[in-house]
């Protein structure tokens, strides 16, 4: 067993080949940490009497191989696919929705080159940004005009600036919501500058509340959609219809942070969203502006969407903070062929998102039967199909409960924790979950073209169990 005496230094082993081709990829100063790195690993596996290397070519050879290696692992994206088998269609965690096929490649097509983001091909002199997506976002809305941020609590927090900084902003204490990542409406009004002023009880708020708390000190009247969570029993809250006529009484706008986004354009609702609001509702019911994400329920890319009365739009892109919030090329490209997709009816499914939530537990369970069929020929998996529940989440549609049918599996010598762990720790990742001490599959959450890899990462799975 070679010592760590035979090590080379780090200046005669950069003059390898293998390091010179490394440095010429990675760089030198890359190349020289990974080589120091390496000899010093070297040094303690010699140390603690491992038997790794022979000889001073050995040692050489070993540390060519682990600097190519480290620098591999340096530059490999942190960011993966995975494929969500979990059921829950709009999965924070995984990213949210998935871009339809024509709004990923719009995108792949805008980012490979240059684009007339804020230029004006009729007049040939600068453009702006907005104009992407307004038309057909009013043409889907009812809308007067449209502006695009990236996400709606930006949008949240921008209209607030423009239009309420200094003054009060009205609300119900019910609506005091709190979304992922421990944000909440009154911290992202304080920082817009706009002052809260809370009306009404958690449980019930009237038109009268709203009446009584408004003063020569009030900018406008918010109403923020509790998408997130649902207050049950002796409840009360006004119509979106009777607060406009009131807001209207008085001159102010009327603001409402939708959340979710559902474009009510179909005659029925997908199951699971009966109590969604729409955003084409809210306007003709009075909103003067409606705030909503371009990546929940409309199935776009992450984005915060703003439409409503032109005058007021108008202030919103001019306020300082625009520049801040406004959304890049990508997220237009994305967005317009999303909405492109919404404005014909019988596109709308290839939007994965819309295309889930009108699943039916048949369509799912013929496909999880295909699943189970060909899992078969693994001796040591024992699948079976039950039935479940897939849930909406992001926020949206809270209890949501969409019946679906489950691939249960089980694996000989592997607990329900070590399979799951297998299919999350694969390649493609699969994410699934456990129900009843069994990973359960989900396939409405799966895009069907996907099934193939989840037979292939539980085959493995079973025979890592043997």
């Amino acid at each position: 067993m070679a010592s760590s005496r035979q090590i080379p230094s780090i200046d005669r082993l950069l003059q390898r080949p293998a390091q010179r081709r490394a440095a010429a990829d990675h760089g030198r100063d890359e190349t020289t940490a990974a080589t120091r790195e390496a000899a010093q690993e070297l040094r303690a596996a010699l140390a603690a009497g491992r038997d790794v290397a022979a000889s001073t070519d050995a040692i050489e050879n070993w540390i060519d191989r682990r600097v190519e290696t480290l620098l591999a692992h340096r530059v490999v994206p942190s960011l993966a696919r995975v494929i969500n088998a979990t059921g829950v269609i709009i999965h924070t965690n995984l990213g949210r929705a998935p871009l339809a096929a024509e709004a990923a490649d719009r995108a792949s097509s805008i980012a490979s080159g240059y684009s007339n983001l804020e230029y004006d091909l009729v007049s040939g002199s600068r453009g702006h940004r907005h104009i992407h997506a307004e038309r057909l976002l009013c043409d889907l809305t009812g809308s007067e005009a449209a502006a695009v941020v990236n996400n709606n609590a930006a949008g949240t927090l921008l209209v607030l600036a423009a239009l309420a900084a200094g003054r009060e902003v009205i609300v119900s204490r019910g609506e005091l919501v709190e979304i992922g990542g421990g944000f909440r409406v009154p911290d992202v009004m304080a920082q817009s500058g706009a002052i809260l002023r809370e009306v009404g009880t958690t449980n019930r708020t009237r038109v009268a509340d709203y009446a009584a708390a408004v003063s020569d000190r009030t900018a406008l009247v918010l109403r923020v959609h509790p998408s997130n969570f649902r207050v049950e029993g002796f409840v009360e809250r006004p119509l979106l219809a009777d607060l406009s006529a009131l807001a209207h009484r008085l001159h102010l706008p009327l603001f409402e942070d939708l959340g979710s986004g559902w474009l009510d354009l179909d005659p029925a609702k997908p199951a699971g969203l009966d109590d969604e609001p729409g955003v084409g509702a809210s306007i003709r019911a009075g909103a003067d502006l409606v705030a909503f994400s371009g990546d929940k329920l409309l199935g776009g890319p992450q984005s915060g969407l703003i439409v409503g009365r032109r005058d007021l739009v108008d202030r919103v892109r001019r306020h300082p903070l625009m520049r801040a919030l406004r959304a890049d090329k990508l997220t237009y490209a994305a967005l317009e062929t999303t909405l492109a997709l919404w404005a014909r009816a019988p596109a709308r499914t290839r939007i994965p998102v819309y295309r889930m939530l009108s699943m039916t537990a048949a369509e799912i369970g013929r496909r999880a039967a295909s699943v189970v069929d060909r899992l078969k020929t693994s001796p040591s998996l024992r699948c079976s199909i039950v039935d479940g529940v897939s849930t909406i989440g992001g926020g949206s549609a809270p209890g949501s409960a969409l019946a679906t049918r489950l691939i249960a599996v089980s694996a000989d010598g592997l607990s329900a924790a070590k399979l799951e762990a297998h299919l999350r720790e694969g390649t493609p990742p699969v994410i699934a979950r456990i129900q009843d001490n069994r990973v359960v599959i989900d396939l409405r959450t799966v895009d069907e073209a996907d099934d193939a890899a989840v037979v292939e990462m539980l085959r493995r799975a079973g025979i890592s169990a043997v």
